[in-house]
């Protein structure tokens, strides 16, 4: 009888403890809910959109090359008498470069002129000789053989002095091929040969080359796929490019300093090579000063045309799930946050242009995300872009 008082007296005291502990849970809760509502919205930074005209580039590597490129070689054979050019200096077409001795070349047209002098007197004499027999053959004062004679020695004469003055005009170009000239205007190079060297006609080494380096070419490369890329948006009218439909271009050099004066694309091949699937890009660039040598690494921004009403997000505002998909979170109007998935094309800067998913006006969080969640309601504050350190620009 006592054990059972003793069970009953220890189960009423299990039981009271139990409902204390569960009133002292439900008290827990209510208080942390009561925080809750109490703590204020967090604050966030946002960045409110704006949708405008953005210019869309590309930035390739290449090399500069030559707008027009001649190499000098002798055209007559002999012996090279002197240099006449300085190297490196500018020349113009027509200058002469070199001075091949021309001693048996005058010898040879000395002797077509005296040769074609003798072939004109023979045609004077034949002229009166053929006019003679014409009119005597009429009287019957010489035969019809003498007379078709004296004719036929006329047209000898002629064409004997037709030769005379061929070969006279031949010994002048020889001889003026003694001079070695420049077939270009151009900055000249070094000289492959010195004084007192054989020449040979058309011979496979050359003498210099001449360079045309004003106005001058810059040679790109870019993938078929952001070639097929630009000419789609253009048809479509979401990129909008110059009257003429070119690109305009602008260059870095090696050493990141931008080249101040502004190309224009002139040539794009007409097929992908099959290694590297890209397709090659020529620019012309006007080069006064001779700031672009050949054979310089550059990098090529190439201005493919304006999209306009398109809109661009920092890169800090976007992040990415599990799945690769590129989401913001966006501010409503009464301040709650809502995930916002979106699609993005390419970079500008520290920006990334948004292809879809975002309007004009809608703010998007630029910090703050680590302090809510979406459905939570924000304090948002708008960022001021000028807090951020200027990025190094790639043309400084």
């Amino acid at each position: 009888m006592q054990n059972r008082k003793i069970l009953a007296a220890a189960l009423a005291c299990a039981l009271g403890a139990a409902a204390l502990t569960g009133c002292t849970e439900d008290n827990a809760a209510q208080q942390a809910a009561s925080a809750s509502q109490a703590r204020p919205p967090a604050e966030v930074k946002v960045i409110t959109l704006k949708a405008g005209d953005h210019a869309i580039d590309t930035v390739l590597t290449g090399r500069t090359s030559a707008y027009h490129v001649a190499e000098v070689r002798p055209q007559v054979n002999g012996i090279l008498q002197k240099r006449l050019f300085t190297e490196g200096a500018q020349v113009k077409a027509g200058e002469a470069l070199y001075q091949i001795d021309p001693a048996p070349y005058e010898a040879n047209l000395k002797s077509a002129q005296a040769s074609l002098a003798q072939a004109q007197a023979t045609l004077s004499q034949a002229r009166a000789d053929a006019k003679r027999s014409a009119e005597l053959v009429k009287i019957k004062a010489v035969s019809v053989q003498a007379n078709d004679a004296a004719q036929a020695a006329l047209k000898s004469a002629e064409a004997a002095v037709e030769a005379g003055r061929a070969a006279v005009n031949a010994a002048k170009i020889d001889l003026g091929y003694t001079k070695v000239l420049s077939p270009i205007s151009g900055r000249v190079s070094r000289s492959e040969v010195t004084e007192g060297a054989l020449m040979g006609a058309y011979q496979a080494q050359i003498l210099t080359t001449v360079q045309q380096l004003d106005p001058i070419y810059v040679d790109v490369t870019q993938t078929a796929e952001d070639m097929l890329r630009i000419r789609r948006e253009i048809e479509k009218g979401t990129l909008k490019t110059d009257k003429d439909g070119n690109a305009r271009v602008t260059l870095a050099l090696a050493d990141g300093t931008a080249y101040g004066l502004e190309g224009k694309l002139t040539f794009t091949d007409a097929q992908v090579e099959e290694s590297t699937g890209s397709v090659k890009l020529r620019a012309v660039f006007p080069n006064p000063k001779s700031e672009l040598m050949p054979g310089m690494y550059v990098r090529a921004r190439l201005l493919e045309g304006v999209r306009p009403e398109s809109i661009l997000v920092n890169m800090q505002c976007v992040m990415r799930d599990t799945k690769g998909t590129a989401y913001v979170y966006v501010v409503t109007p009464d301040n709650k946050v809502e995930r916002r998935d979106i699609v993005v094309s390419r970079t500008e800067g520290t920006n990334w242009l948004v292809d879809s998913g975002l309007k004009d006006g809608e703010r998007v969080i630029f910090e703050g995300f680590q302090r809510t969640a979406p459905g939570a309601t924000v304090k948002p504050v708008e960022f001021n872009p000028a807090d951020l350190p200027a990025p190094k620009p790639l043309f400084e």
